[in-house]
């Protein structure tokens, strides 16, 4: 138990900050839209044969788009959590284990690394 506090208290401490690969924009209703370009020779292939899309976009919701916007590579995960409690009070709970899956998620997806 001890070793798993320590790890969150460590993990609030990174400062996370967006790929410079991901492109995105603010919708008029003031949502985050991700777009994901499928630029790759395999998937130039892929596209032509099937059809495909060239781009993905990706709908954030409403916190999601709170996060995404405080995300500027000086914040702290710890920081913008306190940004996420003020703005969503109980909405935002479980806060941090939200917080940190939701961080994990983007990183996974090389939408933003951990500094």
């Amino acid at each position: 138990m001890f070793n798993k506090k320590k790890k969150e208290e460590n993990y609030l401490d990174y400062i996370p900050k967006k790929s410079d690969k991901i492109h995105w924009e603010e919708k008029e209703d003031g949502l985050v839209q991700i777009i994901l370009y499928r630029d790759s020779l395999f998937e130039k292939i892929v596209r032509k044969l099937f059809f495909t899309p060239d781009k993905y976009r990706i709908d954030l919701d409403n916190m999601g788009s709170f996060i995404w916007k405080e995300i500027d590579g000086q914040k702290t995960i710890y920081q913008i959590s306190q940004l996420v409690k003020d703005e969503f009070k109980e909405e935002a709970e479980p806060l941090y284990e939200r917080l940190i899956q939701y961080m994990n998620i983007l990183k996974n997806n090389k939408f933003i690394e951990l500094l």
